[in-house]
């Protein structure tokens, strides 16, 4: 099911349980949803801290080429469409208001999410 939604706030850092990563909270007709939580580091044993990933930085950076932006902080207030599972389900893809461009985090190299 695809809808047309707003980005009414972002989140970008550390959660509670020290992961970095990225939140766009969607407001849709009647409805709202978090699109995100994915982790954009991972444990380093060696420097015994989590480390920053390339996946992370792709994951940023498609967001950003897909709505066209070029700062996170841009993304507050734009208009999107957003792909869900089926009502009531999760997020699975963000695009573009007009353009065919899409978002699908499963997209990108690597074996995340």
């Amino acid at each position: 099911m695809i809808e047309n939604v707003t980005i009414k706030s972002t989140s970008l850092g550390v959660e509670d349980h020290g992961i970095f990563t990225c939140n766009l909270e969607l407001s849709g007709d009647g409805w709202g949803c978090g699109f995100g939580g994915y982790a954009l580091d991972e444990w380093n044993p060696e420097a015994k801290r989590r480390i920053g990933t390339a996946y992370g930085m792709e994951f940023i950076g498609a967001i950003l080429r897909t709505l066209e932006v070029e700062t996170w902080e841009q993304l507050r207030g734009q208009h999107i469409r957003a792909e869900t599972e089926r009502v009531g389900g999760r997020i699975i893809k963000i695009g573009h208001l007009i353009k065919n461009k899409w978002f699908d985090p499963k997209s990108l190299n690597g074996t995340k999410p």
